[in-house]
């Protein structure tokens, strides 16, 4: 019974998006990042981090339009912090919502790209092993990006982009609370398909 819904949602999608093929409003992108925190979380010195983010978009105006997805990005840290010895792994992961303007420049295949939202996350803590010792819980942050949309035919484009994250959230490790602040500046190389 699982195996017939999952075909069923299958089939679903695939006629929903053959429908929407001909309106060339929606979008979806696939955008892998290098992060670089700008600040301490909490006491942890943060490394250069990683990650990615899937996301839809609708284009409700002519160059304006809405988006919605979901990222994972990861930063280690080694030696001592509030999150104890040895190395640690801090993982951000939760949603994305905002608007996002594309303009052409000068008639050409190459726009440019301002996105402005919010971020619903929460942050890991991860040991060496692996395990998870602690979560802040989702709560929200903002983002701010910008970059280019270079069309590579067929509905493809390309779009390398700069942003900057933010999120305070507080994470209990025994009975110590730590308030942290995760700021980043991300460079992201996104692959869009528009529908």
């Amino acid at each position: 019974m699982k195996t017939l819904k999952i075909y069923a949602l299958i089939v679903l999608s695939l006629v929903a998006f053959n429908d929407l093929s001909a309106q060339d409003k929606w979008s979806m992108e696939l955008r892998p990042n290098l992060d670089f925190a700008t600040q301490d979380l909490g006491d942890a010195e943060l490394k250069t981090g990683f990650g990615a983010e899937f996301a839809v978009g609708y284009r409700f105006m002519e160059h304006l339009g809405a988006y919605v997805g979901w990222g994972w990005n990861q930063f280690k840290s080694d030696g001592t912090s509030f999150a104890g010895t040895g190395d640690t792994d801090f993982e951000e992961t939760g949603y994305t919502f905002g608007l996002q303007f594309i303009h052409p420049i000068n008639n050409s295949s190459i726009s440019y790209l301002i996105r402005a939202g919010g971020i619903y996350d929460h942050i890991e803590v991860e040991n060496e092993a692996g395990d998870i010792t602690a979560d802040s819980g989702h709560g929200l942050g903002w983002e701010l990006g910008a970059g280019l949309n270079i069309g590579l035919g067929n509905n493809w484009n390309l779009r390398p982009q700069v942003g900057y994250r933010a999120l305070s959230r507080d994470i209990e490790i025994g009975n110590t609370t730590t308030d942290v602040d995760l700021n980043y500046v991300s460079f992201g190389l996104g692959i869009a398909k528009v529908f």
